[in-house]
């Protein structure tokens, strides 16, 4: 799709583990919610710094500990109680669990100096918890977990894990049927000398 939007720019696929670019060949990197999937994050931020050119900068934002957005932590304890306790990894995955001192060590380790990590939090809304776990259980790679459930199936088993991720969370989250919960991110500046 991103291939039909521009005729200008030149789409290279390669993995984070060994990017397939000369040392020292671009002033910025850009890694946003990538980061916690890497299956090495110090030897993918050790590639990030080696194509980077001196004074090179790098800016990447993952999300904090799912604890700390309380609808995905209510919806991954709402799925493990209904699909049992491995449904929730795929979910859980995309969070990091670590303190953000501990993601600016890495960074250092690999090789960044004048690294920056702030720890943001952005309101998100869906029109109702039921909204946000059907986008889950239908629109992401989640969705395999009911695909052996028939429509009527997959509805009444969203719904059943929307009530009750719904019973976990502050109702004030959940005013005038809407949900409206914080989503907290870690985001990293830094650079090369």
């Amino acid at each position: 799709m991103a291939r039909t939007k521009s005729t200008k720019v030149e789409w290279i696929e390669g993995s984070a583990l060994d990017l397939p670019f000369e040392a020292h060949s671009f002033d910025v990197v850009l890694c946003q919610l990538g980061l916690q999937f890497f299956p090495d994050r110090p030897l993918a931020l050790r590639e990030m710094a080696r194509v980077l050119k001196p004074r090179g900068r790098v800016g990447l934002s993952v999300y904090s500990a799912i604890e700390q957005t309380p609808a995905a932590h209510a919806f991954v304890q709402a799925l493990d109680s209904f699909l049992g306790p491995q449904s929730s990894r795929t979910k859980r995955s995309e969070h990091l669990s670590c303190a953000a001192e501990d993601l600016g060590d890495w960074v250092r380790q690999a090789g960044f100096e004048d690294v920056n990590v702030a720890t943001v939090s952005k309101q998100i809304s869906f029109p109702s918890a039921l909204d946000y776990v059907r986008f889950q259980l239908t629109a992401t790679p989640m969705a395999a977990l009911l695909k052996s459930e028939d429509g009527p199936g997959r509805e009444r088993m969203i719904a059943a894990v929307a009530d009750d991720a719904a019973a976990r969370l502050d109702p004030a989250m959940l005013a005038n049927g809407e949900l409206t919960f914080p989503q907290q991110s870690f985001v990293v500046t830094a650079s090369l000398h």
